[in-house]
Order: structure tokens, then sequence, then C-alpha cells
């Protein structure tokens, strides 16, 4: 059985498998240690004796301290380590150490694909109708339309996806920038370039309603959108479908036309992950990021929360000292936030992500964040706005994964990579591929899971599979369906701050 020691320096390795006590543990052709006890897969094993208060160090960073005396060959994991992390702390801008590498091989990212071209020059790749309640006193009427206007599109000639209700809870009774944020993602979403046609559905009294959405879209296409606010008209659904109507007739006269590859945005997540995830899944999308981010596209990573404790490594990847301060402001902000609503900022990880062999958030977040890869960080991007820097970007958002998703989405990626290691089935507003960490799970959940990264675990090559899972987002990118889109599953959530009324 082998285990993985990923840096140098480490004092621990992770399993590839799971052990019995008394199990020989090949870590090298020269080192082997012997299980001081069953260890499941996923999970650390001590590769010395580490005595009490000393660091526990995997990819070469320290992920937190023994709280007790830990024997070579011993399983280590939350019953004794603890974090070493603190709060709100100074940073230092020292970009001479950051590990920035141009991937040498881009020839397998295309120049370009087949894309829905917009007339404001945004590119979708999906030809959908979209319906957007401003308010969710209206989220009934928006199913009740989106099961019109499918039936509609399925009878008339020419090609549009679907009709898509984004049903949310908010959108009133909201106030300063709780209020602000709702109205930024739904104006984020009414412009997205996925949506050939938008229906913005109102009630007609919420404070967040369909003037105060538009006012935040910025330029947008008039042809793309209708509104409707159902206390104005005598029949919302027969007025609906009405304007359902010409929104598919006109999606349905769209066709794909080559694009350059610089107008895909790929969103980077990870939910439910285990001790593979680090290793696998999440370094194959770093892969992925530099050679998308290299060729000329963008990409987008979020969950701040699960940076914390490998921080340092992205803010000394900023292009320049004004984009680390705001990283940092950023970091320090979602600290803050925790605080001031009473909480730990490391309540973390889930009790799926230590079930899976994760041990501290700093270990949690070391894993995470090797999906940005090894570019330089070019943009940092609010709650609610959009992407506007190429290359590799960073979102302000939490880590649950349909509120980030859902705020990937906002700022216009298209795509979103989704690595697991326990697995779900949700899905966000824009395609959502699953990548699994581990075999097992992409053997055992087919109808959730589009790629298999426990391959790598096997000793399958990391740059084969990214070239791999490229051709497979070009796929998807120029219309191949993902597990959730076959499915019909579609989510939003948004991040909720402020007080309710």
């Amino acid at each position: 059985m082998k285990a993985l020691k990923i840096g140098p320096e480490d004092n621990v390795a992770v399993l590839l498998g799971s052990v019995k006590a008394g199990d020989r543990i090949e870590i090298s052709d020269s080192e082997i240690i012997i299980a001081e006890e069953d260890i499941n897969q996923g999970h650390k094993i001590a590769l010395c004796d580490i005595n009490k208060g000393e660091a526990i160090v995997k990819y070469g960073n320290i992920i937190g301290y023994a709280s007790h005396d830990i024997k070579e060959g011993s399983w280590v994991h939350i019953h004794n380590v603890k974090t070493g992390l603190q709060g709100i702390i100074e940073y230092r801008y020292e970009p001479d150490k950051a590990p920035i590498v141009q991937r040498e091989n881009i020839s397998d990212i295309p120049d370009r694909f087949m894309g829905y071209l917009r007339k404001n020059g945004e590119v979708g790749i999906r030809n959908e109708i979209w319906i957007i309640p401003t308010v969710a006193c209206v989220n009934d009427i928006a199913r009740k339309l989106a099961a019109l206007g499918n039936e509609y599109r399925s009878s008339i000639s020419g090609y549009t996806d679907d009709v898509v209700a984004f049903t949310h809870p908010f959108g009133c009774s909201q106030t300063g920038e709780d209020k602000e944020a709702t109205e930024r993602v739904l104006a984020g979403l009414a412009t997205h370039p996925n949506a050939a046609g938008v229906l913005l559905l109102g009630l007609g009294c919420e404070n967040s309603g369909i003037e105060a959405v538009i006012e935040k879209m910025g330029d947008y296409e008039p042809d793309r959108i209708r509104c409707l606010i159902c206390q104005n008209v005598e029949d919302e659904i027969k007025e609906g479908e009405k304007l359902l109507k010409e929104l598919i007739v006109n999606a349905a006269e769209e066709g794909r036309t080559p694009v350059g590859i610089d107008k895909l945005t790929i969103g980077l997540k990870c939910g439910g992950s285990d001790g593979l995830s680090g290793i696998t899944a999440n370094p194959l999308l770093g892969v992925v990021a530099d050679k998308i981010s290299q060729a000329g596209g963008s990409c987008i990573m979020t969950e701040v929360p699960e940076m914390f404790g490998a921080e340092k490594l992205l803010m000394n990847r900023c292009v320049n000292e004004e984009l680390f301060n705001e990283l940092v402001d950023m970091i320090n902000r979602f600290k803050s936030y925790f605080m001031q609503n009473g909480q730990n900022i490391y309540e973390n990880p889930s009790p799926g992500n230590k079930a899976g062999g994760i041990t501290t958030l700093e270990d949690k977040s070391l894993g995470c964040t090797q999906k940005s890869g090894t570019s330089a960080v070019r943009g940092i991007i609010d709650y609610g706005e959009r992407i506007c820097e190429q290359g590799l970007n960073l979102l302000y958002a939490p880590g649950n994964d349909p509120v980030a998703a859902t705020a990937l989405s906002a700022a216009h990626a298209q795509l979103i990579l989704f690595t697991t290691g326990r697995g779900t089935p949700f899905a966000a507003p824009v395609p959502t591929m699953k990548i699994s960490s581990n075999s097992d799970l992409a053997k055992r959940k087919k109808n959730w899971i589009d790629y298999d990264a426990g391959e790598l675990a096997e000793g399958k090559s990391r740059q084969e599979s990214a070239d791999r899972l490229i051709k497979k987002i070009i796929a998807c990118a120029e219309g191949e369906k993902v597990c959730s889109e076959k499915a019909g599953y579609h989510d939003m959530a948004i991040f909720k701050r402020g007080v309710t009324l």
C-alpha cells in the first residue's frame, strides 16, 4: 500500500488506500513504515514521532500542531492536531516568494471554440431563456411560466437550450449593503451571456424591484430583456407567456460561431472535499486554470474562508502591491464578518471534510487553493460584481456551494469546474462540471460525476489528465451537457448578510 508524501519537508503522508494495523506502507522506494492502527483512505499517517506542540507539515506548510504526542505510523487527525491560525493579522507583500510558473505546453488549448456571440461582445456557451424573479413572492409564477415556456420552445423551429426559473427567497425586506448585493447578483445574472433572453419578473411593491436591478445592469442589450410587474397586469401568466414567446423566437435565431479562447471564463469551486482533493482534483484544476489563463482565457476562484491559512501564497502572487492590498482587505473583511456575528473564524472543516481526512482549516485551505494553479493573481472581484481582468481572479464569496457558485455565475463565468470528494447533485445557474477526487465516488455516482480525477492517485499523468479535461471543457462550451444539466438541475442562492425587516 502506498502513501503520498507531498513535500520533502512533510512529516505526514496521505494514504492512497485504507490500511490495517500492522500493514507495511510504502512511502518511497527506500522508505517504509508500519501502520500502528487502522486508517482510512485520504487520511494522514505520521512519518516520524511527533511530540506534543510540534508542527504538522503537509504540502510543505504547517497545517496545525500536535495536541498530543504522535508515534510514527499513527493516524494524524482531529483527535491529536489543533489549528495554529489566528484572527486578523498584518501581511507583507513578498512577491519574490511567489511560486509563479509558466506552463510549458499550452498547445492542447484551442485558439477558438464555437459559442454564441452576443451584441455586446460577450460570449455564451448556452442559448437559454432565464426567468429572474426580483422577489420571492413571484417564485411560483416564475416556475409556472418556465413550464409554459418550455412547452412553447419545444414546438417551434430553431434552437434554444432551456427555459429556466431562478427562484430565491430574497428581494424584499432587505436594507443597505445586503439589499445592494442582492440587486447586483440579480443584475449580473440578467446580463449573463449564457442567457439569450431574460424575463425580469417583479411583484411591484418590493424594495429591490425591477428598476433597482436594471440600474445595476449597466450597459445591456434591450432586445434580450423583457420586464413584467405582476401587480400592474390583470393576468400575469398570460402576459408572461407572451413575453417569453418573444424571447424564445428571438433566441431561436441565434447560432454558434467561432470565437476566441479569450472569451472563455471558467469558475473554480470545490465542495465536500476529502483527503485526496488536494493531491488529485484540485491540483488538476490548477494545471487547467494555468493553461486557460496563459492561452488568453480567464478563471475565477472564490470561497474566501477556505483561503485562510493559504492566503499568503495567493497574496504573493498578486501582480502589484495595489492588488495585494485589495486581497488583504478581502481576507480581513471576511474575518471581521465572522467576528461581528460572534462566530469562530476557524469553524471549519465540515463534518464531511473531516470524515474524508481533512483535519484543520489550514489543511483544507492549502488543498483548496491549489485550484488556482501557479498563475499570477490579476483581479479581485467583490461579491455581485463582474469580471473585468483577463487571467486569474479571486472573488469575494463564502464557501457554501450554491452561494459561491451563484456568485461565480453572476461574475459571468460561463462554466464552473467543481471538485468533490463526497459528491453533490446541485448545479449553478451555469453548467457545473463535477470532478471527483477519488475513483470510488466516480463509480458510485455516475449520474453526478462528469470526470474522475481519482486516476491521479493510481499513477496516471497529471498532464495527460489535464489534456483530457480540457477537451471535455471545450466540448461542454460547445454544447455537450454535464450530468446536472441532463438531470434538469438549476439552482441559485444569494449571500444573506443583513437584517430582515
